[in-house]
């Protein structure tokens, strides 16, 4: 994918929906906000996820410290793979 599609992309909050529909993407005025910052992905990406896998990646965002030395804290949409030790 290019950088300039990446940037073309429509991107929301998956940890938000407004009306029915997940919020875009940001939040206004952050520091005065004590609410969880939020986790955003293309659109497309969202459109394909399930319930349980949204909640996972929002509560592995949150569960992160945030803003460690002024910059963002980024986690992986995607859960990591947990294979069982074979015996």
């Amino acid at each position: 994918m290019s950088l300039k599609k990446w940037f073309a992309e429509k991107w929301v909050n998956i940890g938000k929906k407004k009306n029915g529909s997940f919020a875009p993407c940001g939040r206004p005025k952050a520091k005065l906000s004590s609410k969880g910052y939020p986790k955003c992905v293309p659109a497309s990406k969202a459109a394909s996820m399930s319930p349980s896998e949204i909640k996972s990646a929002v509560t592995r965002k949150r569960a992160k410290k945030q803003g460690v030395k002024g910059k963002p804290t980024m986690v992986k949409t995607d859960a990591p793979n947990r294979s069982k030790p074979s015996r």
